[in-house]
């Protein structure tokens, strides 16, 4: 059976957590990306900046603080503020780590294609990038890689 290593792309774009958006966008852009990894010096896969998180949903649209009350002078916010921080640092992001999403899935290169092919299909991914032994990026593969080596194409 044939490896991730076998079908990757073994020199993929990527960017730095301290760059800045405009090298993301024009990165996507030039080489007409639908995602790209974020290595840290070391070249270890930090994060994964999509499509996805370039784009504010609708439901996102409506961005305003949690619902609180005011008690004795203190404000007690009545849901999380965890989802708001999430939204306020994507809406305003000035780098790549403003704007990645952390710990993404990956595949190593050792990993049969059939490994690839069942997590891009069940997290719903179009590409995950595959990294070596010791966490470094050393590729990324695509759904279409995934499919031409399952049909032999």
């Amino acid at each position: 059976m044939a490896t991730v290593a076998d079908i990757m792309d073994s020199d993929p774009v990527s960017v730095a957590p301290d760059d800045d958006i405009k090298t993301v966008l024009d990165l996507l852009r030039e080489h007409d990306l639908p995602g790209i990894p974020v290595v840290d010096p070391d070249r270890k896969v930090v994060g994964i900046i999509t499509e996805s998180d370039l784009v504010i949903s609708d439901e996102d649209s409506d961005f305003h603080l949690p619902h609180y009350v005011n008690i004795m002078g203190g404000i007690v916010f009545l849901e999380s503020m965890k989802h708001f921080e999430e939204r306020a640092k994507k809406a305003f992001a000035a780098s790549a780590a403003d704007l990645m999403t952390a710990d993404p899935l990956t595949v190593t290169t050792d990993d049969e294609v059939s490994t690839a092919a069942r997590i891009i299909s069940e997290k719903h991914h179009n590409r995950l990038p595959v990294v070596d032994g010791e966490g470094r990026l050393a590729g990324v593969v695509t759904r279409v890689d995934v499919l031409a080596a399952l049909t032999g194409s």
